[in-house]
């Protein structure tokens, strides 16, 4: 019966040390922690890894719900697979202990309004998006790759597109992409 610590944070600007750090003052001497969207389980490896490790009598301990999902999809089927495996849920600065009735009912609750969040965010997003477009100032992403250097690979020293990515760093639909704006298939 032990205490494994779970911390997210969303973007590589952030920093999960004091997430680490309470959760350490919480008691788990384990602590998994990765910067990754919690809106999603994709591409989540540490919580994976936890997920896969925790036994029977374990508990699985977080600061907040938001920072172990922001779906209420994901969030519920985190908590059955845990419930499922006879792990416990707790949350640091929130009353959640799955063992309980008001624990569960707040539990959901919680999901419910960190999905709210992420949906109240991406609305607003949009919005900012469609008002810039109104307005002439938005271009959309920057190219992740630079074209004119694609095509002097390509035609200059006859690469095709895997050596291109991997010496630019990019993935080859990046290429694809670059060499197709100016009609030269890879």
């Amino acid at each position: 019966m032990a205490l494994y610590g779970y911390a997210r944070v969303s973007s590589s600007d952030q920093d999960f040390a004091l997430l680490e750090q309470a959760l350490r003052a919480a008691g788990c001497d384990v602590v998994r922690a990765e910067k990754a969207s919690g809106t999603s389980r994709a591409g989540r490896t540490e919580l994976a890894t936890l997920l896969d490790f925790l036994r029977r009598g374990d508990t699985l301990v977080v600061t907040r719900i938001d920072r172990l999902a922001r779906s209420i999809k994901d969030l519920q089927d985190i908590v059955y697979t845990l419930k499922e495996r006879g792990v416990t849920l707790k949350a640091t600065e929130q009353p959640i202990d799955t063992r309980s009735a008001a624990g569960k009912a707040f539990l959901d609750m919680l999901g419910v309004f960190a999905e709210f969040e992420t949906n109240l965010r991406r609305e607003r997003q949009l919005e900012g998006i469609a008002a810039a477009k109104v307005r002439g100032v938005y271009h959309g992403r920057k190219p992740s790759v630079d074209s004119a250097e694609v095509q002097r690979l390509h035609n200059d020293e006859k690469l095709g597109a895997t050596e291109i990515a991997r010496r630019l760093g990019v993935d080859r639909a990046s290429v694809y992409r670059a060499l197709a704006r100016h009609g030269r298939p890879a």
